[in-house]
């Protein structure tokens, strides 16, 4: 009886190791793709704020904004005559999302382009966004939020965050549908995120498995060109509801990413590692500076006098480099044979660096 629970405890432990191991991770399409026409556009707008407690603009590009603005509103005041330091000259930029309507909000983000030395506490005024076009699409106002502050006096100072740009939750107001194209009725483009062979011959697949027929075709590594059904025929959001939900596997690419500024390590899962020994030890130089007082003797010579020492001990510590056989045809076999070196981060830069130099790591190394 014992045998037998430990026989299908084995089996079970078996299965689950088997599955865990050869389960494929897949992707959305609406994840890794979008259609022709779905897509962001940006604005950006000149404006003033207002109600600065004296961090404005100390130049007069900000004045001289003031007064054209107040000519607007029917009020003349000669630029030479505003002193002032609660206004201030910024930029105004944002992301249109796509098929955004007029009476929609979306969020302006807001920087100084003066001297102002903080926009803390200030009021964004009435301020046209306009598109790459030069039509206004939106018009942003409200009050800043820069999230942090900024205070001090003569002698010190404190701040948190960056007090020259801020952001206007739901400051926009979009006035102006941009125009775009969805597809001509009869065909629709789908544009893959990342250009890759695999993934795009994969998706025709998977949509003209999901459609029962010949409906996609691969245009190039990034694009597949989608002929609507007669059953979609007026009716393209149930048709592109229907495909970007679809599960696609992506192909990735064997990549590591390093950062040296920071010593982080990403490794795709599709990187491999040819058998090689590694031998990596580390150099430590150590100098400490002790100076000593010398000081004259009893009885001295009258012009002895106190002269200062240096002393300089210097000391170095070199380990001992053992080689280390490391292989690996997956991830986790990668990553336990690095492991089992036991360097830290920076040193393990260096060998995946000396690893792509030999040939034996085989992936893109791609240092940011």
């Amino acid at each position: 009886m014992k045998k037998i629970i430990l026989f299908i405890t084995s089996l079970l432990l078996f299965t689950f190791h088997f599955s865990l191991f050869t389960y494929s991770y897949a992707e959305r399409i609406k994840d890794i793709a979008s259609f022709e026409g779905v897509r962001d556009n940006q604005l950006i707008g000149y404006g003033l704020i207002a109600g600065l407690d004296g961090t404005g603009d100390k130049g007069k590009t900000a004045v001289q904004s003031m007064s054209s603005m107040l000519k607007r509103m029917g009020v003349t005041v000669n630029a030479d005559d505003i002193k002032t330091k609660s206004i201030a000259a910024v930029v105004i930029t944002a992301t249109l999302p796509p098929f955004a309507k007029p009476g929609m909000k979306i969020d302006a983000l807001v920087s100084t382009i003066g001297d102002a030395t903080s926009i803390q506490g200030g009021t964004l005024l009435l301020t046209p966004l306009r598109g790459p076009d030069g039509k206004v699409y939106g018009l942003a106002q409200g009050p800043v939020s820069i999230g942090g502050f900024a205070a001090g006096g003569e002698g010190a100072s404190v701040q948190k965050n960056h007090p020259t740009a801020g952001k206007i939750p739901d400051g926009i107001t979009i006035e102006k549908e941009p125009l775009f194209t969805l597809g001509n009725g009869n065909e629709l483009r789908l544009f893959l995120h990342k250009a890759d062979f695999a993934t795009i011959d994969r998706i025709s697949k998977k949509i003209n498995e999901a459609f029962e027929g010949r409906y996609a075709f691969p245009i190039d590594p990034s694009a597949v060109k989608v002929v609507v059904p007669d059953a979609y025929k007026g009716n393209l959001v149930g048709l592109i509801t229907r495909v970007e939900v679809l599960n696609v596997q992506v192909d990735m690419a064997a990549k590591v990413v390093i950062n040296e500024r920071t010593g982080t390590i990403i490794i795709g899962k599709n990187v491999t590692i040819s058998p090689v020994a590694i031998a990596h030890g580390s150099l430590a130089i150590e100098i400490t500076e002790r100076p000593q007082v010398s000081q004259p003797p009893p009885f001295a010579p009258e012009n002895a006098e106190t002269t200062v020492v240096p002393r300089t001990n210097i000391s170095v510590t070199e380990q001992k480099a053992s080689l280390v056989r490391i292989s690996g045809i997956t991830l986790g076999e990668v990553v336990r044979a690095l492991n089992a070196l036991g360097v830290t981060p920076r040193d393990l830069i260096s060998i995946l660096q000396a690893l792509k130099a030999s040939g034996a790591l085989s992936a893109e190394l791609e240092i940011i």
